[in-house]
């Protein structure tokens, strides 16, 4: 089982946001979304928007907003 974790990260590590699904066609325009939404300052500042794949839900970060 693949999932794909969408999280906008701050340059200390820490996830403001974060979104998980199975379906790879809402992870990338969830991405999309998370990269656009960035500013420029929070860009200058070393946020940024990341997609990753993991194999299972026990892998995805507690805090994340979880659509199956």
């Amino acid at each position: 089982m693949t999932i794909w974790v969408n999280e906008q990260i701050d340059s200390s590590g820490m996830i403001h946001a974060c979104i998980a699904t199975r379906d790879e066609s809402h992870a990338k325009d969830c991405h999309e979304s998370f990269q656009q939404n960035l500013t420029d300052k929070q860009k200058a500042w070393g946020w940024q928007a990341r997609l990753r794949k993991v194999n299972s839900w026990d892998e995805v970060p507690v805090n994340a907003l979880k659509l199956s």
